[in-house]
């Protein structure tokens, strides 16, 4: 999928849309991938003259390359983090770097799904950990 594929069933936008392109494999697991630049908003002052790609923008990278894997229940849905564990950050990520993230879909309960995502930059791990998050209406996410 290309990034104009990806925004028919994700519902980020730039700036907060991290994926570039996603695959489908064989294997039933999702493939997602995301070119680091080095103008993303994340960078600035994280940190001045060493920027490195915080945590929480890693986990929100697997995630949005994880609902790639259950892309025709997504389309037309808010997708909320529901929970994280076992996340672990093995090395930092810097302008440049291509983080390639492959997920794989554990279980489902009702509306939450859990999923197991690992990335790699150049071939070492540098997150890794199990997501869950909620699939519910546009509507219902009203306040």
């Amino acid at each position: 999928m290309t990034r104009e594929e990806i925004k028919e069933v994700l519902p980020h936008r730039e700036p907060m849309l991290l994926v570039d392109e996603a695959v489908k494999n064989e294997n039933g697991t999702v493939t997602g991938k995301y070119t680091v630049r080095g103008d993303e908003f994340f960078l600035q002052g994280h940190f001045p003259g060493n920027p490195i790609v915080p945590g929480v923008i890693l986990c929100e990278m697997a995630a949005q390359s994880s609902c790639m894997l259950m892309a025709d229940a997504v389309k037309g849905k808010i997708t909320l983090y529901a929970g994280m564990n076992n996340v672990r950050f093995k090395a930092p990520v810097v302008p440049g770097d291509t983080v390639e993230f492959n997920c794989a879909h554990i279980r489902s309960m009702g509306p939450i799904h859990f999923i197991k995502a690992e990335g790699r930059v150049n071939g070492k791990v540098c997150v890794s950990g199990e997501f869950s998050f909620a699939l519910i209406d546009g509507a219902k996410a009203e306040r």
